[in-house]
């Protein structure tokens, strides 16, 4: 075990800003060896700083190395000094060293150095030097900023003892697109601290240096860009094995991860894929921030308008987290990335200075953090680095939001009516989408199965999804076609491309016509085989519509979209309201309502969760509501009593295994009270993971119907996530294995319970046959299929499709099985 080493405690105001200056240290020593304590705000809200939590601090990183403290701000000190006399230890009152060291710059180059076994008296010198790179590019040093170590420190004795000895020299050059930035930098310090030598750089393209590479601060200061060359010049016993040592780190890039790699690693796509049934024309729209400054009147005093500020930069800091969560896991860490820029810019105390002092002099919450963050974009856009300057982007995505936290508003919009071209869409944007300036819309990722095209179907929104990033460089106005029925897109279509288009969409419109005209009489093949089917409702709001269209009742409500995008959980009131809109609008027909489903991409802002590697595979579903029985308890009280008034079902959703159930069944007892559970309510789970499909007898006691979510019994059966456009022609439910698992579904429930399919799958024309030939009697689709699906039905004879299932069972994958029944049913 080697020397101990220096800690670190830093003492900040604000709890989240030395959480993320930690982060940024250790980006730079990754390994851990450095130890590094934090004694930060009064709580997770609450600014300001508390001298005993510092002892405390002092106390977890203390060694014989010693102890070198960080403070930012004149009370921080104040309160590090009381620390200091609190301490009932003289021997380690003696170890600690006060920095007066700029906090974020002085803790990386402090970090550093205490990693390469630096002394406590280094160590506090080299973040007392931190700001010299930043102070000598602006032109003149910053106060207290010295030319490095202090005077007689140890480092610059071993420059001195080393003057005379004959020097190593070597060359190499900078490769790393954005130059030798703080990461490799500090690679670079690392990898010499430490040696028994005197090593300068100096930047031989600029003229730069010479400076010690033992200190980050200087190394800072050469300014070395991709293509200059700097020179390492080293002296003492080891200078060799120092010049070695850079000169390879340098030949392996400085183990930075490749960037042409990371910068093109967009999804494959073979799209675009058919997502949403319907023929559109117009001309192409993007997603445009919206370019508002203009004056919005504060809604209440200053004070108000601060309350209001802290909760939308919550709110907004939420939904952050949350995207680079789901986008880590599509598309990888370094592209989710971007996203620490978006955090940091929230939580930027320059920033927020600014803002509240707008605030404080009258502007609204909104007008304040418009204008200052228009500025700091302004300063960005301005920058000679294109990197650098590309991320004013960064700041106008964050002003966007910040916007529409504080108001409501959508944070883009379409610049007229026509087809929407984006890179993907959350829920909440495919269900806010506005029906008459949105004719169709086309998204670069994606699947067929993701929340944006379910919406799509239910909306009756033509879509086309995982068209790649090209489609994104399509130009705005540009005319085109899309049919969501076959996955075709047609850029500037001729004139005769047109005409057929338009044929094709009015024989489709007849047909529909057609469809909705019998769709209130019931499914029935040619053989006389009654098929139930339901509907896919989200909202209550679609409930009356989907029961004028036919529907035979409702076979999913997705009542997860009645707790999103809202800052607390409905109340039992507004849930029996909800309920009661879809129940009323369906009477006497049964209504299944789906308890609350989400985790993975559909956040509750007011549900925090800690980020999960992959939160597909984590708490979601029934999971989390059992881990939050308060939320839990509530709808289930609210189901209680709608159920009491007419006959309902209820399913718990992302059942794994039969306890779970149990204890979801004990929650639902005790919701219900003294009265005990309403005589018409029947219980289900969704068959949704693999093992509960395959173990389902070991359910059936506790169940009175089982229904089939092929969305995600397909994600996780075929290793495809459902919204990942490089993998959505895998995700499949027409796969032989998925439909493997629906046959077992289908035995093991026999003549026990009633099995529903209530995924995607139900509504497509080719699968019907074959989930009728398996021995499905009850299909849950999107309101708006319900005609056509009822249509199809009455085209076939259980026969032939007990025979179609079958076959499709041993087929190699879901286009075999696809091309199978086009053969067998046309």
């Amino acid at each position: 075990m080697g020397a101990p080493l220096v800690g670190l405690v830093v003492v900040s105001h604000s709890r989240p800003l030395a959480r993320a200056a930690v982060a940024l240290a250790t980006e730079m020593v990754p390994d851990g060896t450095v130890r590094i304590a934090v004694a930060a705000g009064l709580d997770e809200d609450t600014l300001g700083t508390d001298a005993v939590a510092i002892g405390q601090a002092i106390a977890e990183v203390d060694s014989p190395a010693g102890v070198v403290v960080l403070m930012d701000l004149g009370s921080a000190v104040m309160s590090a000094e009381l620390a200091l006399e609190l301490l009932d230890d003289a021997g380690v009152r003696e170890r600690v060293l006060l920095s007066s060291a700029p906090l974020v710059e002085g803790l990386v180059v402090a970090a550093v150095a205490a990693a390469g076994g630096a002394s406590r008296a280094e160590v506090a010198a080299e973040a007392q030097g931190a700001l010299l790179a930043k102070s000598e590019h602006l032109g003149g040093p910053a106060d207290g900023a010295g030319a490095g170590p202090a005077a007689g420190s140890e480092a610059d004795a071993d420059r001195r003892a080393g003057a005379g000895e004959p020097a190593v020299t070597a060359s190499f050059a900078v490769g790393l697109p954005h130059g030798l930035h703080a990461r490799p930098a500090a690679r670079l310090v690392t990898a010499v601290r430490g040696l028994d030598a005197q090593i300068e750089l100096r930047n031989s393209t600029t003229g730069a240096g010479p400076v010690p590479a033992t200190s980050l601060s200087r190394v800072a200061t050469l300014a070395a860009l991709r293509g200059h060359e700097v020179e390492v010049t080293a002296r003492g016993p080891q200078a060799h094995e120092a010049v070695d040592r850079l000169v390879a780190l340098a030949a392996r890039q400085f183990d930075e991860a490749p960037q042409a790699a990371a910068v093109s690693a967009a999804p494959p796509t073979h799209g675009p894929l058919a997502a949403s049934p319907g023929i559109a024309t117009g001309p192409v729209r993007h997603l445009r921030y919206r370019d508002d400054s203009s004056e919005v009147a504060p809604v209440g005093d200053p004070a108000e308008e601060k309350q209001r500020s802290e909760a939308a930069m919550t709110a907004a800091r939420g939904e952050v987290e949350r995207v680079k969560s789901v986008a880590t896991g599509r598309v990888g860490a370094e592209q989710a990335g971007i996203f620490d820029a978006h955090l940091a810019l929230l939580e930027d105390t320059d920033v927020r200075a600014d803002v509240e002092a707008r605030i404080t002099s009258g502007a609204s919450a909104v007008t304040a953090w418009q204008a200052a963050l228009g500025a700091v974009e302004r300063e960005w856009a301005a920058l000679p680095d294109p990197y650098l300057r590309a991320r004013a982007e960064d700041v106008r995505a964050v002003s966007a939001m910040m916007r529409q936290a504080l108001t409501g508003e959508p944070a883009a919009a379409l610049s007229g009516p026509g087809i929407l071209f984006a890179a993907e869409l959350t829920p909440a944007q495919a269900a806010e989408l506005d029906r008459d300036a949105v004719r169709g819309f086309v998204l670069a990722y994606g699947s067929p199965t993701s929340h944006a095209a379910i919406l799509a179907r239910s909306r009756g929104i033509p879509a086309l999804v995982a068209a790649g990033a090209e489609v994104l460089e399509i130009a705005e106005g540009t005319r085109v076609i899309i049919d969501g029925s076959t996955g075709e897109l047609v850029v500037d279509p001729s004139p005769e491309v047109q005409q057929e288009f338009d044929a094709r969409a009015k024989r489709l419109a007849v047909e529909q016509d057609v469809f909705r005209a019998a769709a209130q009489q019931p499914a029935v093949t040619a053989d006389g085989v009654v098929v139930k089917v339901s509907a896919n409702l989200g909202a209550a709001a679609e409930a009356t519509e989907a029961a004028a269209g036919g529907a035979d009742g409702v076979g999913l409500v997705r009542t997860e979209f009645l707790f999103l995008d809202r800052t607390e959980p409905p109340t039992v009131a507004e849930q029996v309201d909800h309920y009661r809109q879809i129940t009323t609008a369906f009477a006497p027909r049964r209504v299944t309502l789906r308890t609350l489903d989400v985790g993975g991409d559909k956040p509750l802002d007011y549900l925090p969760m800690p980020p999960e590697d992959n939160p597909f595979l984590g708490s979601r579903g029934l999971r989390l509501t059992l881990e939050r029985p308060e939320l839990m308890l509530s709808q289930l009280r609210a189901v209680c009593l709608v159920a009491r008034e007419t006959p309902l079902n209820l399913m718990f959703p992302m059942v794994s295994v039969a306890s779970e159930l149990r204890a979801a069944r004990q929650l639902l007892e005790q919701a219900a009270g003294a009265e005990g559970l309403p005589e018409g309510l029947r219980i289900g789970i969704m068959v949704e993971v693999p093992g509960a499909a395959l173990k389902l007898p070991t359910f059936l006691a506790d169940l009175d119907f089982v229904s089939i979510g092929t969305n995600d019994l397909a994600q996780y059966t075929l290793a495809a996530e459902r919204g990942n456009a490089a993998v959505a022609r895998l995700s499949d439910a027409l796969d032989p294995g998925v439909l493997q698992l629906i046959d077992q579904v289908c035995r093991s429930a026999a003549d026990r319970v009633s099995v529903s399919v209530c995924g995607e799958v139900a509504g497509d024309p080719a699968a019907v046959p074959v989930l009728l030939g398996l021995g499905v009697r009850d299909l849950s689709v999107s309101a708006r299929a319900v005609p056509a699906v009822k249509a199809r039905v009455r085209q076939l004879d259980l026969k032939r499709c007990r025979a179609a299932a079958q076959a499709a069972l041993l087929l190699e994958d879901a286009a075999a099985v696809r091309e199978h029944v086009r053969s067998v049913f046309g």
